[in-house]
């Protein structure tokens, strides 16, 4: 089966699914070994990691594609939900984007309806007009016929134009072909319940980690109230800052490393030293 076949029959079980974000190989490595067989290559952990900054539509394609090759290619058999943010462009530049991480084995592409480049604020996230934000899903549906990857429609609009024009925009996207569908930041319960009816049974994605302006159950709730797939941006980017600071601060104090360091053998292994050497003990003369 292909990734984006297996992600359709992962999506057909019941129970709800947790996407872990990653963002190079070792936070794809360490997902795949703790049992995770699906994960978000997020546009924010890459800019965390590639930039030290903030997701403010910085990251270029190019980047993004760079680290889902180094995502895929430490954990081959993860099912990976590329973030493809607004395409890089118009209609065009969304079904190349569809296109390469089709060809490049991507279970699933997130597009969506921002526009960009965005105003010289972090604050907001002004959208497209309606029927832009259409040809756009309706580009990458037809670009994702090539390789069966599935598309994930995101509307922004929620907090700049508010519930009833965000579930219109669900509701469209419905109707061009979007497999997976991603209502972002509904206030409350009931606004989580409108964008889920509007995905006309289809799965309704969403963003669960803490700390943004938008409504983060549980993950009991979550399923509860009929969302499907959940992510958590900071899940693992923020205990791995907090960690580096740690050792950091640990080497400020003199010591060699922090209490909460891995011992050197866990590391070892964890890295793949032991698996090297019996890959590589065939070819010693």
């Amino acid at each position: 089966m292909t990734p984006p076949e297996r992600l359709r029959a992962l999506l057909a079980e019941p129970g709800f699914v947790v996407m872990p974000a990653v963002w190079d190989g070792i936070s794809a490595k360490l997902a795949a070994q703790a049992g995770y067989k699906t994960a978000f290559l997020s546009g924010s952990c890459v800019a965390a990691s590639r930039l030290g900054g903030p997701d403010l539509d910085l990251v270029s394609f190019g980047e993004m594609f760079d680290s889902f090759t180094m995502v895929r290619n430490a954990a081959p058999e993860t099912l990976i939900l590329a973030d493809g943010d607004h395409g890089y462009g118009n209609a065009m530049n969304v079904q190349r984007t569809v296109r390469a991480y089709g060809r490049a084995g991507a279970a699933a592409v997130l597009i969506e309806d921002k526009i960009t480049p965005r105003a010289l604020t972090s604050a907001g996230k002004p959208c497209l007009p309606r029927e832009e934000a259409r040809m756009k899903i309706r580009a990458a549906v037809q670009a994702a016929k090539e390789s069966g990857i599935l598309v994930l429609a995101r509307t922004d609009c929620r907090p700049t134009q508010g519930i009833d024009e965000a579930v219109a925009r669900i509701e469209m996207y419905v109707e061009e072909g979007a497999d997976i569908l991603f209502l972002d930041s509904p206030h409350d319960d009931e606004e989580i319940r409108r964008g889920v009816a509007a995905a006309a049974g289809r799965p309704s994605f969403c963003v669960l980690s803490p700390g943004a302006p938008r409504a983060t159950p549980d993950r009991k709730k979550a399923e509860a109230l009929g969302w499907k797939i959940g992510t958590y941006p900071t899940g693992m980017l923020s205990p791995a800052i907090a960690g580096m600071k740690a050792g950091l601060s640990a080497l400020l104090a003199g010591e060699a490393e922090a209490s909460s360091a891995l011992p050197p053998p866990e590391l070892r292994s964890t890295l793949g030293y032991p698996d090297y050497d019996v890959a590589a003990k065939p070819f010693i003369v």
